[in-house]
């Protein structure tokens, strides 16, 4: 994957209240997921926080995850989001570096504003799962008997280091045939696994009227010999 470079500051000030005053500064509030995890002892943390960061238990056997509430400048992260492309993000809080790739988006329900960004904190040794944009080559076969190629996702589900992540899944459609299609179960890689349920079609190719009537005429043509 590319890289995207972007800072960020540590957000200490909570709230709906603190969040809306950001928006109107042209800053974007963020969580970072997926921090080290860590042990509670009475149900309490008894390790030291820097600005940002919270403890957030999960299940009961006394564990809890290190998530980071920060801020963007909505300039920075226009060409992260705006784009089909995806990035593993150097993401610079305070001098410190960490790896992460975009989780979730929060847009307005009618101005479509970014209103919350969630990242993940991703690992050299530990798999993750982004989605990532399927694109098609070749002449399809079925296309040139007159029918119509069709993409039914444009992005899968991936599951691997993300250094091992591809930029796209390139599909080669030269060999379908009118009324075949590519399912998520026909695709293997070494690198890595879809993880987009396996029945779902990715791309096929569907009959028109034209190859409808052509098909016709064929069968009519070898009735009449």
């Amino acid at each position: 994957m590319k890289t995207f470079q972007l800072n960020a500051e540590p957000r200490t000030d909570l709230g709906k209240k603190a969040a809306k005053a950001l928006r109107k500064e042209n800053k974007i509030p963020v969580v970072l997921n997926g921090g080290k995890l860590v042990e509670l002892k009475d149900g309490k943390y008894e390790g030291t926080l820097l600005p940002g960061e919270k403890v957030v238990p999960i299940g009961r056997d006394g564990k809890a995850i290190i998530t980071t509430d920060l801020v963007v400048n909505a300039a920075d992260v226009r060409k992260l989001i705006y784009t089909p492309e995806i990035f593993v993000i150097d993401l610079n809080v305070n001098g410190q570096v960490k790896k992460a790739v975009l989780k979730d988006i929060q847009f307005h329900a009618v101005s479509d504003a970014i209103m919350h960004i969630d990242l993940l904190e991703v690992y050299e040794d530990k798999p993750v799962v982004v989605e990532v944009p399927v694109h098609v080559e070749g002449h399809a076969v079925g296309v040139k008997a007159g029918g119509k190629l069709y993409l039914s996702m444009k992005k899968v589900k991936v599951r691997g280091l993300y250094s091992k992540m591809p930029e796209t899944i390139m599909l080669n459609v030269s060999e379908l045939q009118i009324g075949q299609a590519i399912k998520v179960r026909d695709l293997h890689f070494d690198d890595f696994e879809l993880v987009s349920a396996k029945d779902l079609v990715i791309t096929g190719v569907k009959a028109t009227r034209a190859s409808a009537n052509a098909a016709a005429t064929e069968e009519g043509e070898e009735a009449a010999e």
